[in-house]
């Protein structure tokens, strides 16, 4: 006897979630796409750092959900694995396209925010679907290897904020020189990089920064 794998197509759903009210004094729409073992409604907590009146923060959530330990408590999503990739992200892709139609953001001033496995969501979904993206943040997380230059041609003049802590326990000097290098390959006109003091979590001291950087310069935009 022999199996096989066969495909299937149908309708799912999914939650996000938001911080701050849109208003007409918000002047940027964040959308952060959180790590491994997050939800999305504890992961856009980051973000209350943020000047609320001008800043609404969009947490898309990872569809795969687990229990993060075996006493079944706490509940974690990753965003895909390896198995069957291409796939996945298509799927992922797909649902971040209908966030994005029912937030209405095509003509807004968008900010893209992936954190660790969150980065390579935010890469994809920018190159395959040319999303509008003022600036993006690739925190502490790895570029995908499938990119070039030509992936993000009509990206140039975006602001790019790479950002790292300078104890990750998840990214090696070697590894980060890699992905220093492929940033500046992928983004040479516009890179900015950002060290923080910390091991792998979310720095909030950048976030302001980068925060206060957009209210102080709407120049850049």
């Amino acid at each position: 006897m022999s199996s096989k794998e066969l495909q299937v197509n149908y309708e799912t759903t999914n939650t996000y979630s938001t911080l701050n009210k849109l208003t007409s004094k918000t002047e940027y729409i964040w959308v952060a796409c959180h790590g491994i073992a997050y939800l999305s409604r504890y992961f856009i907590k980051y973000f209350e750092v943020l000047d609320p009146d001008k800043n609404f923060v969009i947490a898309p959530q990872a569809p795969a959900k687990y229990y993060q330990t075996r006493a079944f408590k706490y509940v974690g999503a990753s965003w895909l694995t390896r198995e069957n990739k291409a796939i996945e992200i298509e799927n992922v892709l797909n649902y971040l396209d209908a966030v994005y139609e029912k937030e209405k953001l095509q003509d807004k001033k968008v900010i893209l925010l992936g954190y660790s496995q969150g980065v390579s969501i935010v890469m994809r979904w920018l190159q395959k679907r040319n999303v509008n993206c003022e600036r993006l943040i690739l925190h502490s997380g790895s570029i995908p290897n499938e990119f070039t230059p030509e992936d993000f041609v009509n990206n140039v003049n975006t602001k790019t904020h790479l950002v790292y802590g300078n104890s990750d326990q998840y990214i090696h000097s070697e590894k980060l020189k890699k992905q220093i290098d492929m940033a500046q390959k992928l983004f040479p006109e516009n890179l900015e990089i950002h060290e923080f003091d910390g091991k792998h979590e979310v720095s909030q001291e950048v976030l302001k920064k980068i925060d206060h950087a957009l209210i102080a310069s709407k120049t850049i935009f």
